[in-house]
């Protein structure tokens, strides 16, 4: 092989010493070809290079000049990329493919996912072989990116980054919260159904509860939740940021128009948490599964060694910032309060769904604090119901317990309501099993439930009555039955005036009890006292 060295060897004698190109391959042992051919490759660089008026390709000319011989090797067998583990990576490339036609191109597994999910399998292949596999299926483009300084504590980015998962079978768009630390590269995530304004302020409170403390400046871009509205060149903050800034004492400032890059660390983080989270993993039973599942990738995350960081994890860069980090408050109550109209379902209309409250309200204005999984409402300052937030559109959470008064009035409405079928599960046995045929006294059963006792106090009583015959189960029996095992309760606490009004009122009920069973109850229990 002629290095450079004999290149040079060989265009000095022919140039300097005006050998023949016959001699020269006698000299140095170079076969007469090659040597011809070395001649021939300078002369003709040269008059390229006297002919040529552009700097650059003059350039490029000299420097193919100078370089050393080249040769054409062939295409040469991979040594580690056998055949079956090229086929492990085409199977995870195919995934990939499959998750393009799902809508998920948001979470393809990368090169190094490929890498590190063969090297979990035990497979010996280095990440450059892997990565070279790759690239003669697929072509990518690599995007630089310009480093910055930061100071301990100083900033921190927010951005939103869509995931689609199957939620209990179904799939569903969630939103990821996603911060990430300008300092130390620490990432942290959160799920919610939509980028609302609750959304955005109880992610914030998460975050810094998190971390154990504030940064002093927030960055984000132009999202809805954060900027109301342009102002010329000026973008007018939200309410719901100007409250969290004020309570949390952290400043803010945006990115400008398509800039993303300007809050690059939070870009790139969106994009690596969502591979490194659901590229493997997209199916869960509930969102909080989910979250659980989410959290846990981001502190595994946050304990890898950063090259960037002089191999410091992002654990301990953020150990590093707490000393810079403003005071950590309470955490914010991040609720969008609105005042609502009762219709004449007794419902009330939040983002194009149906919430229950008591019957009595109807047509009044109540308060409701709206929480990204729960729904408060208040009337008159008190509380008058709570719901599970719904995650559609034109939905309807309905509680039986708030029609108690229209069912009075209206028995035969309750077997086909909606109501009857968003009970709980245990409630609908009981209305099925026993009261089909009798149901005032099941809407009685249930004011009973709502002012005097718990369902699991219904249901044993139920048991017992049960077992006497299925016939005993009816609305008084239960209710005397429950007084009879509440006075068993009472009769081991201290007595006080309270307790003992309670005691008298149980035994009055207690006489009705043995009249029904011809037992001695009362009797006893005034013994047992």
């Amino acid at each position: 092989m002629i290095d450079l060295n004999k290149k040079q060897d060989v265009l000095l004698m022919y140039l300097r010493e005006g050998k023949s190109q016959r001699e020269i391959a006698r000299v140095t042992g170079i076969d007469r070809k090659t040597v011809s051919k070395y001649i021939k490759e300078y002369e003709s660089k040269q008059q390229e290079i006297e002919q040529s008026n552009d700097s650059v390709l003059t350039g490029e000319l000299i420097q193919e000049l100078v370089e050393a011989p080249k040769y054409k090797v062939g295409i040469r067998p991979k040594r580690v990329m056998t055949k079956e583990i090229e086929l492990k990576v085409i199977g995870h490339l195919q995934a990939n493919d499959e998750k393009r036609r799902k809508g998920l191109r948001k979470q393809l597994k990368k090169p190094i996912d490929i890498f590190e999910a063969l090297e979990a399998e035990g497979v010996e292949v280095s990440y450059s072989t892997v990565l070279r596999t790759i690239r003669k299926i697929e072509k990518t483009t690599k995007e630089a990116y310009v480093k910055g300084s930061y100071d301990p504590g100083d900033i921190c980015e927010f951005d939103w980054g869509e995931v689609k998962l199957k939620i209990n079978g179904k799939w569903t768009k969630l939103q990821m919260a996603l911060f990430t630390s300008a300092f130390g590269n620490y990432r942290m995530a959160f799920l919610f159904n939509k980028q609302k304004m609750e959304c955005f302020q109880e992610a914030h409170a998460l975050f810094f509860n998190e971390v154990g403390g504030v940064y002093k400046t927030m960055v984000y871009d132009n999202m809805k939740v954060a900027v109301k509205r342009f102002v010329g060149t000026e973008k007018e903050p939200t309410e719901g940021l100007l409250k969290l800034s004020i309570y949390y004492g952290f400043g803010y400032r945006f990115c400008n128009v398509r800039r993303g890059n300007e809050k690059g660390h939070v870009e790139r983080s969106v994009e690596v948490i969502r591979r490194k989270a659901f590229a493997f993993r997209d199916t869960f039973e509930t969102l909080e599964e989910a979250n659980q599942y989410l959290l846990e990738i981001c502190k595994k995350r946050n304990r890898k060694p950063q090259p960037s960081q002089q191999n410091q994890t992002a654990e301990e860069c953020l150990k590093q910032e707490h000393k810079n980090f403003l005071h950590l408050p309470h955490p914010f109550d991040a609720a969008r309060i609105q005042n609502v109209r009762v219709d004449k379902y007794s419902t009330v209309v939040i983002d194009q769904s149906h919430y229950s409250v008591p019957d009595h309200l109807v047509g009044e204005i109540i308060k409701v604090k709206i929480y990204s999984n729960r729904i408060l409402c208040f009337y008159e300052e008190k509380k008058v119901a709570e719901h599970i937030r719904l995650t559609g559109c034109h939905e309807w959470s309905l509680q039986l317990e708030h029609y108690i008064e229209t069912l009075k009035k209206k028995p035969g409405a309750l077997a086909g309501s909606t109501a009857l079928q968003q009970a709980d599960k245990k409630i609908k046995t009981i209305y099925e099993t026993y009261y089909n045929s009798h149901t005032k006294e099941f809407i009685e059963l249930m004011q009973y439930l709502k002012d005097e006792t718990t369902l699991s106090e219904i249901e044993q009583c139920i048991e017992e009555l049960r077992k006497i015959h299925p016939s005993h189960v009816t609305t008084d029996k239960i209710k005397i039955l429950c007084a009879k095992n509440k006075n068993k309760v009472l009769s081991s606490v201290p007595k006080s005036k309270e307790t003992k009004d309670i005691k008298d009122y149980a035994k009055s009920n207690l006489k009705l009890y043995d009249e029904l069973f011809q037992t001695e109850a009362v009797g006893k229990e005034e013994a047992i006292a």
